[in-house]
């Protein structure tokens, strides 16, 4: 079943993405090997992303270019690498998913 959402979800047909769902996509994708939900390893924690950028209502698309460009500067020093791997319709769905995690 977290198959099945998961990859709907990557394909763009379920707007909504279950929080497991999201979950999955990043560890698929290696978001996890730098970044935690509630703490900071290489780079911020999601919570702390989310807090960052509540109210501002381009921030799913700036996360989203982040996550497929990659970018420095705005949580220090230590550069966020590109990842091609991460297909636009997934970088949407990482971005919302990190966006609510408050």
């Amino acid at each position: 079943m977290k198959v099945f959402v998961a990859a709907a979800v990557a394909a763009g047909l379920l707007s909504a993405a279950p929080a497991f769902a999201s979950m999955e996509l990043a560890k698929a994708k290696n978001c996890l090997a730098c970044h935690a939900v509630d703490k900071k390893l290489v780079g911020p924690a999601y919570q702390e992303v989310a807090k960052k950028y509540a109210g501002d209502a381009g921030a799913a698309a700036k996360l989203a270019e982040k996550i497929q460009k990659g970018g420095s500067g705005v949580w220090g020093t230590m550069p966020m690498p590109a990842n091609p791997q991460v297909s636009p319709e997934e970088a949407k769905t990482l971005a919302a998913w990190v966006l609510s995690q408050k």
